[in-house]
């Protein structure tokens, strides 16, 4: 491993711990580090909605790495957190807050881009964007990425986005962004998404799908930019997922409770003294965590330079083959996020490695047992209606003259 990742003086690791040389060095040190007693024995009566440090979650160093591959490569595809109740699935997102990066977001109410005019020419865009874009003021500012959360009870009209009841009570006509707009360029989390109606599943995975989608109500039509990392997470006790849900999901990772009964108490001090005072505890993890923000932006930047040789390359799609597994999802996800393990790491060349690190996660559950058995069965009547013609005297076929 390349020496990419120095640390400032003020935050260097006790003298038991390791040096960290990158960012998933980096999860692992910090996470290890036992809080001090610094906490007040009594609540201090703050209702502050502050998240629960990314840093200070103990154990589950997959689900934490596929998190923040996904942050630094958003081509994964999202992903998947399946496990029991009470592991941390959802705790574990939303202490993405802190390390979510910065982004250029248009400044518009319509949404318009430079890249629309490098697409569509200067009418593509809003007359007012027109007019800054002649006059070289930009067209975006820099806003930080944002998590969007889809609540179990929303309705279609709530995700998709609908007529704004408000401006219909002044006799006007206009429809309102819905969720999905919301969360383009964000990260959109649904949780418990093997409970929601299939309806709205299946506008989310159009909308993932494409980057876009269409709203139709009555005279009015919309189309709305609606690209997303999508985060999921599900109990498996409550029920399955569809196969065609499964399959747009990036990662997937199996989310198991702690087995070790000295990381269990550490993780309940931890809880406990977030819980007592959650700004010392989230202060208490501050610079490493600005740190880490740090080392993902580094990696996004770093992301374009990353090369995949097609000898490795070849060896990505080998194994896909030598696992039977169907979709081309796989060598794009599998790929794509051993680059992302590469940036991670200050490299910008993918090796056998990172594709053994990150295989697991890309490729686990995808194989069909029932699509295996249906295209043997097919095979083989293949064969048989391809035998009859072959010898038509032995199968007793009636030959037609010319």
């Amino acid at each position: 491993m390349n020496e990419t990742f120095a640390v400032p003086e003020n935050i260097q690791p006790s003298s038991s711990s390791p040096q960290p040389r990158s960012l998933r060095e980096l999860i692992d040190i910090v996470s290890g580090r036992a809080l001090k007693d610094i906490y007040p024995q009594e609540d201090a009566g703050l209702a502050e909605p502050l998240p629960f440090p990314f840093l200070a979650i103990v154990g589950q160093f997959e689900m934490r790495l596929a998190l923040c591959l996904n942050l630094i490569n958003p081509a994964i595809g999202g992903v998947l957190l399946i496990g029991p109740r009470g592991t941390g699935k959802t705790t574990a997102v939303r202490s993405l807050l802190d390390l979510l990066p910065e982004i250029e977001r248009s400044a518009c109410f319509y949404g318009c881009l430079p890249e629309d005019i490098e697409m569509g020419g200067i009418d593509a865009v809003c007359p007012d964007c027109a007019r800054k874009y002649a006059e070289g003021r930009p067209l975006t500012i820099k806003d930080r990425v944002k998590l969007i959360e889809l609540p179990l009870n929303a309705r279609l009209e709530d995700v998709v986005g609908g007529l704004d009841e408000r401006a219909v009570a002044h006799e006007r006509f206009r429809l309102k962004r819905g969720i999905l707009a919301q969360a383009d360029r964000n990260i959109l989390y649904v949780d418990e998404v093997n409970l929601l109606p299939d309806e709205i599943v299946d506008a989310v995975l159009d909308a993932a799908s494409s980057g876009t989608y269409t709203v139709r109500r009555g005279p009015l039509s919309a189309t709305y930019r609606a690209r997303f990392v999508l985060i999921g997470s599900m109990n498996p006790e409550e029920g399955n997922l569809r196969p065609q849900i499964l399959d747009r999901f990036g990662l997937r990772i199996l989310v198991h409770g702690l087995k070790d009964p000295q990381q269990r108490l550490e993780a309940y001090r931890r809880s406990q003294y977030h819980r007592i005072n959650p700004r010392a505890t989230v202060a208490h993890y501050a610079e490493e965590t600005a740190l880490m923000r740090e080392e993902i932006a580094t990696a996004r930047r770093l992301l374009p330079s990353v090369q995949v040789s097609d000898q490795v390359a070849l060896q990505a799609i080998a194994l896909i083959q030598a696992l039977k597994i169907d979709s081309l999802r796989a060598e794009i996800t599998l790929l794509e996020a051993a680059r992302a393990y590469a940036a991670a790491d200050g490299r910008t060349e993918v090796t056998l490695e990172d594709l053994r690190q990150v295989a697991p996660m890309a490729l686990r559950m995808r194989r069909s047992a029932f699509m295996e058995k249906y295209i043997e069965n097919q095979s083989h009547e293949d064969e048989e209606i391809l035998s009859l013609f072959s010898t038509p005297a032995q199968s007793n076929l009636e030959v037609l003259p010319p």
